[in-house]
């Protein structure tokens, strides 16, 4: 019995320490670019598809298209309104055509393919934001039960730790 409890403490201590390093990831929001209008393709309007979307600071930006005709290149806004794509501050093309650019700074973020697609409407601008707080607790009424979790939380967190304590330290 020893031994099993031994073998499962590890893996869960593992698991628990995963989830928590993967919540800001579970966050973010990964948005197909042109998604129900076409991809990243020509004849599209970006300026629809992003206007009823909140970029948030940690959110990604997947870029599907053919591979062979297009890429994805991250511009100034001159360049952007113009379609100039000679000097580009970033290409993000990988050559695979499924290329994803993090939004991970909050400021105004514009995209284009070149090879003359940008004039067939190939181009989007994003505004990248930082993430709205989280909601404020409602305001407790005088004479309402109220529900602390202090000790719901902290109790199992000990006893979590504990755990994790005695399996990696048993053997010294």
């Amino acid at each position: 019995m020893e031994r099993l409890r031994r073998g499962i403490a590890t893996p869960v201590a593992v698991l628990a320490c995963a989830v928590l390093v993967m919540i800001p990831q579970v966050l973010s929001v990964r948005y197909i670019v042109g998604s129900g209008m076409g991809g990243w393709n020509t004849n599209v309007n970006y300026t629809i598809w992003a206007q009823d979307k909140h970029f948030y600071n940690g959110d990604w930006l997947f870029f599907v298209y053919d591979r062979n005709q297009m890429n994805v290149l991250e511009v100034n806004k001159t360049d952007y309104e113009n379609c100039i794509s000679d000097h580009p501050l970033h290409n993000w093309t990988t050559g695979a055509g499924r290329d994803v650019v993090p939004l991970n700074v909050t400021r105004q973020y514009y995209f284009l393919s070149g090879k003359g697609f940008c004039f067939s409407g190939m181009k989007v601008a994003v505004l990248v934001e930082n993430p709205p707080p989280p909601p404020a607790a409602s305001p407790v009424k005088d004479g309402a039960p109220t529900l602390n979790l202090e000790g719901h939380i902290v109790i199992p967190a000990v006893f979590a730790i504990a755990a994790v304590w005695n399996s990696f330290f048993r053997f010294w």
